[in-house]
């Protein structure tokens, strides 16, 4: 897949949709028969087996973060920095598309895959050497590897949230055989995420634990209306992570606030731009789209971040969308700087470990119960719902870090931040969505993170004014709740 650059962009078609025949790839599990050699992929371990005993396995492509390494780059470099390290995410979703159909062997799929990343990562490395010291130990993440893991047998025959299967074509119109046809391959190719992956809310204990208020606590907030996206803004982009570069997050965001923004936004143009917050709020808020697993055609489901990405199925416009800067259990809280980029969990997760993972899943009427690498299934009359409560602390400084994190902190579990921090209005973003009886969802995600909920993940771009920024600092201060 080539990636395209520049500020034109194609508008999707909401007619004259195709289905993606030829992947059918779900949530972008890669599900293969170990005697099946055409897929390139064997067991090692010996837990497959060939005939009726053979064993179904789960592959992905492992590869290390190079951006999550990077602690320091100098302004003159950002841009090829983050133009070499959007390639690298462009070379592995094309490696993992080609794992998935068959197109290579495993050894010259990773073989190739080395060689790409060895170029991009050494750009990196000149990138950044033109202006300070080179990272040569960059070079030795180039590297990837196949991680396998055995696929639930009951993926094939029934919903995750284990309710009573529903049709393929669920929600299609009458004789839609395409979709019909889709949903079947889905199902399949074991289409969706894991079953082990869902787990009934009701079976989760209370964990939700706050700190205890101080004297000196900030207790206030601020609560932004900003609508659910009702204008169909979405795209794939990210231009926190890579400004500039059309399909930078290979999965496709939902957007509610500032109207404009988009690969290829700046400080000025999202100035500019309009908002749909009634309070004139500017600031960017975007996360990835949740998905019904419907063997439906989405008008993305040829585009890039959509089908091309293997994100497909409807996607969910939220039921709510609550937006609430909070304050500190044990101070006062001082105003973000205009422009300020917080990127709250880990897009990938799945492959990096949960250390940065900070999505909240859960069910309306059960919120003291909250879920990080796990999608809850429902009692009947009960929402999902997905939180994202952003760092709140800063450093002082920076509107940004070379790896997007160390600018910003969470506070501990006292509430208190450290050394060399301070404490900021607190972004919690609670969305909620209705969720059919029955229905298998999925977040979209990299091709790679197989849709896992631990790689959910939310974007924050203050553009405030420094007025309403006051406004809601002193709202926390003081206490008050303030809309």
């Amino acid at each position: 897949m080539s990636r395209q650059q520049g500020h034109k962009r194609t508008r999707l078609s909401r007619k004259g949709l195709a289905l993606v025949a030829t992947l059918a790839l779900g949530a972008g599990a890669v599900a293969v028969v170990a005697q099946q050699a055409s897929a390139g992929i064997t067991s090692n371990d010996g837990a497959g087996r060939a005939g009726n005993g053979a064993q179904v396995v789960t592959a992905t492509i492992d590869c290390p973060d190079v951006g999550d390494r990077l602690t320091a780059v100098p302004d003159q470099a950002r841009a090829a920095v983050d133009r070499n390290l959007a390639d690298l995410d462009t070379q592995l979703a094309d490696a993992y598309r080609d794992l998935a159909t068959g197109r290579a062997s495993e050894q010259a799929l990773l073989g190739r895959l080395e060689q790409q990343r060895d170029g991009s990562i050494d750009r990196v490395a000149d990138a950044i050497g033109d202006f300070t010291r080179r990272p040569g130990e960059l070079q030795r993440m180039s590297s990837c590897s196949i991680s396998r893991t055995p696929a639930d047998p009951a993926d094939a025959a029934a919903p995750a949230n284990g309710a009573a299967a529903t049709p393929d074509n669920a929600g299609a119109s009458t004789g839609d055989a395409a979709a019909q046809q889709q949903g079947t391959s889905e199902r399949r190719s074991r289409g969706g995420p894991s079953r082990r992956d869902f787990v009934p809310i009701t079976a989760v204990r209370p964990n939700v634990r706050r700190p205890a208020l101080q004297s000196g606590a900030s207790n206030g907030s601020l609560t932004v209306f900003c609508g659910r996206n009702e204008n169909g803004h979405f795209n794939p982009d990210n231009v926190i992570v890579a400004p500039g570069v059309s399909n930078g997050a290979h999965h496709m965001h939902d957007y509610v606030g500032n109207l404009a923004t988009d690969a290829f936004s700046s400080n000025d143009t999202l100035a500019a731009a309009g908002t749909t917050c009634s309070n004139g709020d500017k600031s960017t808020y975007y996360w990835p789209v949740l998905r019904l697993r419907d063997g439906r055609a989405e008008r993305d489901v040829n585009a890039p971040g959509g089908g091309q990405d293997a994100n497909v199925g409807t996607i969910q416009r939220p039921r709510q969308v609550t937006l609430q800067f909070k304050g500190s259990p044990v101070s006062r809280v001082t105003a973000m700087p205009r422009f300020l980029r917080i990127i709250t969990g880990d897009a990938k997760a799945f492959t990096n470990g949960p250390g940065n993972a900070n999505a909240s899943w859960s069910c309306t009427g059960f919120e003291d119960r909250q879920l990080k690498d796990k999608y809850p299934i429902c009692p009947t009359g009960s929402d999902v719902v997905r939180t994202f409560s952003f760092q709140s602390c800063w450093d002082g400084r920076n509107i940004d870090s070379a790896n997007h994190r160390t600018h910003v902190a969470f506070a501990d579990r006292g509430g208190r931040c450290g050394n060399g921090f301070t404490a900021i209005p607190q972004l919690v973003q609670r969305i909620v969505y209705r969720v059919p009886p029955g229905s298998r969802i999925a977040v979209d995600s990299f091709p790679e993170q197989l849709h896992k909920p631990v790689t959910d993940h939310g974007d924050f771009i203050n553009v405030m004014s420094n007025r309403l920024m006051d406004f809601a600092v002193r709202c926390i201060n003081s206490g008050r709740a303030c809309r």
